[in-house]
């Protein structure tokens, strides 16, 4: 059983997640901070295994979630046949190799086939997949999979562009290098329908 730090702290107050999860990861943390050779009892310290914690648990509530679920909640019947297209979702992500964040934009778009589904709920399917360990390539195809399984449209195409901080700070440490990402089912396979997406994307 892993010793529970004892620290003048209210972990209710500190962050609404399960408190003997918290204990654990914080627990972690403090060795991992030790064994770095920094004094964990320094006042600036005292606390941050306890916020790391909180973070780490904020950032990977994508675990908990059910991204089908999400859009069923708001599936409706339409009878619209025309592009419909989120772009610039904001989304964090943190990248499985490294335990570094990556960072950008999703532009999604998908063809109805009878069903629709609330604008929002692609942007929290982003943020479902995003709050989990990833890679921008997994990511990207998760949730092209989710939308055609979910709506059964004609065609669904994701593009991800995205920046990793595992090669800005650490490796090349190339500053502004970005990384695109894309995949696309049904009509998306013709170039000329992933050209019109494209270009739609592009305008302000």
């Amino acid at each position: 059983m892993i010793k529970k730090i004892e620290m003048d702290i209210n972990i209710s107050k500190a962050a609404p997640f399960d408190t003997e999860k918290t204990e654990n990861i914080a627990y972690h943390y403090r060795e991992i901070i030790k064994l770095l050779g920094e004094d964990i009892e320094r006042e600036g310290l005292i606390k941050t295994p306890y916020r790391i914690s909180s973070a780490m648990q904020f950032l990977m509530q994508g675990y908990e979630q059910d991204p089908e679920e999400i859009l069923m909640s708001a599936k409706f019947t339409e009878d619209y046949r025309q592009m419909v297209i989120v772009k610039d979702i904001d989304f964090y992500s943190m990248c499985e190799h490294h335990m570094l964040p990556f960072f950008g934009k999703a532009h999604i778009a998908y063809i109805p086939n009878h069903h629709i589904t609330g604008l929002s709920k692609i942007a929290r399917i982003v943020e479902v997949f995003a709050r989990r360990m990833q890679v921008q390539e997994r990511m990207t195809t998760q949730i092209k999979e989710c939308i055609q399984k979910t709506l059964q449209p004609l065609g669904v195409m994701v593009i991800l562009e995205a920046q990793h901080l595992c090669m800005q700070m650490r490796g090349v440490q190339k500053q502004h290098s970005i990384t695109t990402t894309s995949d696309f089912t049904g009509v998306f396979q013709q170039a000329k329908t992933r050209e019109e997406f494209m270009n739609l994307i592009k305008r302000g």
